[in-house]
């Protein structure tokens, strides 16, 4: 697994001519990153149907950072590999789309005048990461770890998902829009579309769903050809992360101990990224 500085590169060191601006240099190298996988040959049917994911998803957060200022955008995140794909494309979208971002939001619509000038690159992007009641270390470190290295502006929260977005949106009343790493298979994903109001019974946001369409070998499709490191829970045979409690490795990716097998409580399982099947994927979920 690659190091996770791997997504800088050495260009654009610096913002308005005066201070390095971290952020922007890594996003500069993460859209290289993903340009250059673009431009790419492939025969691969999974790798040719990421590329057209991507394409996808990037036409949302452009949509997206067209609506809204960085300041008033945040990102789900709790270091799943759903999140983490949507993370390395809003990041590698930035250079692309700050720099023509309206003053205002959802005023993408409305002329601006000619003097309006660009708004300056963001030196963090907001984030929410609400824990599960037991979390695994494993989940807790790379969090940690990937919010430093991806620049996040992290908020944890230890409340259910309901009161800790409430709590995170009075904090925090310029957030206007959440992106969200749901997928349609996931639990309450079958009717989204890319931008969903939240329902009248919860705190009120837009939720942007830029990966709503990707399949399971999708993910990691992403995940491996552009060598983004993931959480190592995915090498022991889990396959969708929750809490210790409700969480464990997927029987479908379980063997006899043979070929790329990891040992979890005795027991042989093959890392997420072979198994195939969207249907099979929370298999080691029991909820």
């Amino acid at each position: 697994m690659s190091t996770l500085e791997n997504g800088s590169a050495p260009s654009h060191p610096r913002t308005n001519g005066t201070t390095s601006n971290e952020l922007e240099i890594l996003c500069h190298g993460l859209k290289a990153k993903v340009d250059s996988f673009l431009d790419t040959p492939t025969e691969d049917d999974i790798l040719n149907s990421v590329k057209n994911q991507i394409i996808i998803a990037r036409g949302v957060i452009d949509e997206a950072l067209r609506r809204y200022r960085p300041e008033e955008l945040s990102l789900s995140y709790n270091g799943g590999k759903d999140c983490l794909v949507l993370l390395i494309l809003i990041l590698a979208s930035l250079p692309s789309s700050v720099s023509l971002q309206p003053s205002s939001s959802q005023s993408s619509a409305v002329a601006q005048p000619e003097s309006s000038s660009p708004l300056s690159f963001p030196r963090r992007l907001q984030a929410l990461y609400i824990r599960p009641p037991l979390p695994f270390a494993e989940v807790d470190e790379f969090v940690t770890t990937t919010s430093s290295v991806y620049h996040l502006d992290l908020t944890t929260s230890n409340q259910p998902m309901k009161p800790a977005l409430t709590e995170y949106l009075r904090d925090r009343p310029e957030v206007k829009a959440v992106f969200v790493g749901t997928r349609r298979t996931d639990p309450h994903g079958a009717d989204l579309t890319f931008f969903d109001e939240t329902d009248a019974d919860w705190p009120r946001f837009m939720r942007i769903h830029p990966v709503i369409d990707w399949h399971y070998r999708e993910v990691w499709g992403f995940i491996r050809a552009l060598d983004i490191p993931y959480c190592p829970l995915y090498d022991m045979g889990y396959t969708s992360l929750g809490g210790i409690d409700d969480t464990h490795p997927n029987p479908a990716l379980k063997e006899d101990g043979k070929g790329s097998s990891s040992k979890v409580d005795g027991e042989h399982f093959r890392p997420a990224y072979e198994l195939t099947e969207d249907r099979e994927e929370r298999l080691g979920r029991d909820r």
